[in-house]
């Protein structure tokens, strides 16, 4: 099943009126985050107040997700608890160096939730193939880059084109890629400069992600337009698979349509953007409900 991914919004789970306000956001995630986001005094008020939201429900289309502490934390294995009794659409965990870790907080939830991953490490981007190997053998769906961490662990210095994380970002979409992952970039950390927030949004989708974690509301128009597909584009798709579909068209591999070459790989990536658009369209119903 397709779903959107355009915009995924942390909110610390310590925040009970922010919590609530997302519920009427037009956000296609929503992260209720118990790590970076919350002190340590306040690790156990977050993580009862994130699994009451999670029970709670009312956030119609969206996905919910909960950002747990890692194991190697004294705060990971009771929010791995309180997060499989809850019942989120998913669990994400922090700083994954390799599989093994992968399979440790598999083993500490139940079958039926789902994981997600942060890839933040410089250990991490090294093994990408592995971990994404154990991704698709597992039940993890989908990977955030924690660019935050990246930046930290390499000493870099990113440029307003984030020059020095380039390879890191272009490695990470080709693994999910090649394992049928969804990635997501990672958050733009200055709040109130929207330009810059829509460049490095537009620069997120040509290189190829999913959707942009975000850490402010004020982000999501920005994320919710870069990531959509454009009007032309839907059209143009919608155009191809019709020519594909026509009856003169059986069994032929490479047609000419409206003087263009077009081969079936661009049949595949017709029907994926005109059920990425459709997709779009019945959660921004669902969750205006």
């Amino acid at each position: 099943m397709v779903r959107p991914r355009r915009s995924a919004l942390y909110l610390p789970a310590t925040n009970a009126r922010a919590i609530e306000k997302a519920r009427t956001l037009p956000a296609d995630v929503i992260i209720l985050d118990l790590e970076d986001a919350v002190a340590p005094e306040a690790k156990a008020d977050a993580r009862a107040q994130a699994a009451d939201a999670v029970r709670g429900g009312g956030f119609g289309g969206r996905e919910v997700v909960i950002r747990v502490n890692g194991l190697d934390t004294p705060w990971g294995r009771d929010d791995l608890a309180a997060a499989a009794a809850a019942g989120p659409d998913a669990v994400l965990v922090p700083k994954i160096a390799g599989p093994a870790d992968l399979a440790a907080y598999a083993a500490a939830l139940p079958a039926e939730t789902r994981l997600w991953a942060m890839i933040e490490t410089c250990r991490a981007i090294l093994r990408l193939d592995a971990i994404g190997e154990a991704c698709a053998a597992g039940r993890c769906d989908a990977w955030i880059v924690g660019a935050n961490d990246l930046v930290k662990e390499m000493r870099c210095r990113p440029d307003a084109a984030r020059r020095p994380l380039l390879p890191a970002l272009t490695q990470a979409v080709l693994a999910a890629r090649a394992h049928g992952l969804a990635v997501l970039d990672g958050v733009w950390n200055d709040i109130p400069d929207l330009d810059g927030l829509a460049r490095e949004c537009r620069q997120g989708a040509d290189l190829g992600f999913d959707g942009k974690s975000l850490i402010h509301p004020s982000h999501l128009a920005a994320a919710n337009a870069a990531f959509a597909p454009e009007p032309d584009e839907v059209a143009w798709a919608r155009t191809v698979a019709a020519a594909f579909d026509a009856p003169e068209a059986a069994g032929k591999g490479v047609l000419k349509v409206e003087g263009r070459m077009v081969e079936r790989l661009h049949l595949e990536q017709a029907r994926r953007l005109i059920a990425i658009h459709e997709a779009i369209a019945a959660h921004e119903v669902s969750g205006a409900r």
